[in-house]
């Protein structure tokens, strides 16, 4: 009989050691691989449905406070590159705190990948975890809604359980969390970047026509690039900017950005400045937080979700023209459209479960959705409402409009 040397024989059967910890504040421990930073933090967990897109998902500064569970299965192919990063100072590190795969990270195949996602979760500071039954962790929020918990990684897999159960459970969650303040800019700036062209890369907008004042509650860039893209110089200002601060730049149009946290504690400084601005006849457009914070300055009201909307993939109906677009949403807070006064109409739809996705003040220049329209996963279902701002530019200074739709006849 044949026989392996020693030194080439199988071991045997060993026990798999975790290396990283998801612990719901109910107690429920999950094992996996760790991945990324390691160390410890609480968050509140949900569930992202795209399939592409995870360095932007991961970047986004709505998600600070929060754990994503990705249901794609596959994340990390490409790798991460420098330019599709959304948060507006990569050293502060705005947006996700952990992120959970169910496979293990392969190395990147693309010719834009700059660095694999282990390294660039690890110098992003965020924690993650693999080989974790996404599905089941998707259905468990699903059924009991986004948890608070702590993810917890250590090479060594030491960990003490009851400590960490402790501590999500003592965690108190996203519930009245201001957290544009960590997230904005800490002063002001200008941007004249334009959006990506393949293989060329991003252009600058060197000859603006207008001139947009962009309220930074944890903007995105693409954001910034499709405003700068229609003939913008867009000056950001910091969450705590007073209506005083935005008109002192004489703008055009003013812009209220995405962000994350509870929109009713970062309204209690952002809406009075909000409420002055719309008493104008300045042109606003508002997006995700932006909606939400425009929604309490006009009497309406905001709520916790149960699941929340996180996902690339949401038709939502645009009830000013009647057509249906495929949106990107990333919220756990909505606005409720049975708290508008009169005067307030409700814009858009969720035809996934009738939540409000936009409003606007009958005879103002006014209007927000809670969806992203730069995110493109339509892929440009949504970018006629950032035409439709710009046509409230134009009326104003008594120019021709454009046509919301870029190929429309």
């Amino acid at each position: 009989m044949n026989t392996l040397p020693n030194d080439t024989k199988t071991a045997g059967w060993s026990e798999f050691k975790p290396t990283a910890l998801l612990v719901l504040a109910d107690g429920t421990v999950i094992e996996g691989k760790g991945l990324g930073a390691t160390g410890a933090c609480e968050a509140e967990v949900c569930f992202n449905t795209a399939l592409t897109g995870y360095e932007e998902i991961l970047t986004d500064p709505s998600y600070a406070g929060q754990i994503v569970t990705f249901t794609f299965p596959h994340i990390g192919n490409v790798g991460t590159n420098n330019e599709d990063i959304e948060d507006l100072a990569p050293a502060k590190r705005a947006g996700a705190v952990g992120a959970i795969f169910k496979a293990d990270i392969t190395s990147p195949s693309s010719y834009r990948a700059a660095q694999g996602l282990d390294e660039w979760l690890k110098s992003r500071g965020v924690i993650a975890l693999c080989g974790v039954d996404t599905r089941a962790l998707t259905a468990l929020i699903r059924e009991n809604g986004s948890p608070n918990a702590v993810i917890a990684h250590d090479p060594e897999g030491k960990f003490d359980i009851p400590a960490l159960q402790k501590r999500a459970a003592a965690w108190h969650g996203l519930l009245d969390l201001d957290l544009a303040k960590e997230v904005t800019s800490g002063q002001s700036s200008v941007w004249t970047e334009k959006p990506w062209v393949w293989d060329k890369g991003f252009d600058e907008q060197s000859q603006p026509e207008f001139h947009v004042v962009a309220i930074d509650y944890g903007i995105k860039r693409n954001i910034l690039r499709l405003i700068a893209g229609l003939g913008a110089k867009v000056t950001i200002l910091p969450a705590t900017a007073t209506a005083e601060d935005v008109l002192a730049y004489e703008p055009d149009g003013i812009f209220l950005s995405n962000g994350p946290g509870d929109p009713a504690a970062t309204g209690k400084y952002a809406v009075p400045a909000i409420k002055e601005l719309i008493k104008t006849d300045i042109p606003v457009f508002g997006i995700c937080l932006g909606h939400q914070m425009l929604a309490l300055a006009v009497g309406g009201q905001t709520k916790k979700m149960h699941q929340g909307h996180h996902g690339a993939n949401h038709p939502v109906r645009d009830d000013t023209t009647g057509k249906v677009e495929i949106v990107s949403m990333n919220h756990g807070f909505a606005v409720d459209a049975q708290s508008f006064p009169d005067g307030v109409e409700e814009t858009h739809v969720s035809l996934f479960d009738g939540s409000n996705c936009g409003l606007r003040i009958a005879g103002r220049p006014v209007f927000s959705v809670q969806h992203h329209p730069e995110a493109s996963p339509g892929p440009q279902d949504s970018h006629y409402l950032f035409r439709r701002f710009f046509n409230l530019i134009r009326q104003r200074k008594g120019l021709e409009t454009l046509p919301e739709r870029e190929h429309a006849a």
